[in-house]
């Protein structure tokens, strides 16, 4: 069980940072392949999910990403 909650973390750590790649490249216009849809349905949009990953991933990371032995 510990191992799920480890690849949550990181995967937590991973969205996140995914999402605040992805809002300092779009102040630069560029953006990821991989969330080029992101864009698709007009800037405010793309601007909250941009939001919602990066609070997303913060979550996961913080509920999954700490050992409860590190505690």
């Amino acid at each position: 069980m510990g191992n799920i909650k480890e690849k949550l973390g990181k995967a937590g750590l991973l969205v996140a940072a995914l999402g605040i790649i992805s809002a300092v490249l779009s102040i630069f216009n560029y953006n990821l392949r991989w969330l080029a849809w992101v864009d698709l349905w007009g800037t405010a949009m793309g601007w909250i999910i941009r939001i919602l990953l990066i609070i997303t991933g913060g979550a996961l990371f913080f509920f999954y990403g700490v050992d409860e032995e590190e505690k």
